[in-house]
């Protein structure tokens, strides 16, 4: 419902500077979704930044750089979809650990799924590394936001 949150974040406050007002209502119908793409488009940035680091610049193997990867970006994703996408607020300690806990398997799920693609498709059949990291991430996207959303952060009714 509108009454579940009246804090205004970041987000809102660069809503309403004048130029994008008017972008406002369409803004705040889809903000969940919105925020899910740009912050999964920056853990998608920092994901295929940190493979090549790690995969060029480090001479590490793709599915070891691609576990390290994971856990970074994983963590970046737990925070930035717990305090903006889904506004999930805990209240003790147990909750926290719950959420963390939640969101790491649901992550853990998708990272197997990622990790046989990549096995499959850079390993085994040598296709193009970037292209194929670039297409399991949008698998993986997809597959995130709806754990996330009906899972980890589901809202309380």
């Amino acid at each position: 419902s509108v009454m579940e949150t009246t804090r205004e974040d970041i987000f809102d406050r660069i809503m309403g500077l004048p130029g994008l007002r008017i972008l406002k209502p369409w803004y705040s119908k889809h903000k969940e979704v919105l925020l899910y793409l740009f912050f999964g488009g920056l853990a998608v940035f920092l994901n295929l930044g940190l493979f090549v680091f790690f995969t060029k610049n480090l001479g590490w193997g793709d599915l070891f750089a691609n576990v390290v990867d994971w856990i970074i970006c994983v963590l970046f994703q737990f925070i930035t979809n717990k305090t903006w996408v889904f506004a999930a607020e805990t209240d003790s300690t147990k909750g926290l650990v719950a959420q963390l806990t939640g969101f790491f398997g649901g992550r853990l799920l998708t990272l197997l799924l990622e990790e046989l693609i990549l096995g499959i498709f850079i390993v085994g059949l040598h296709w193009n590394r970037i292209a194929v990291k670039l297409a399991a991430q949008i698998f993986v996207i997809v597959a995130n936001y709806v754990i996330s959303k009906f899972f980890v952060f589901k809202k309380k009714s």
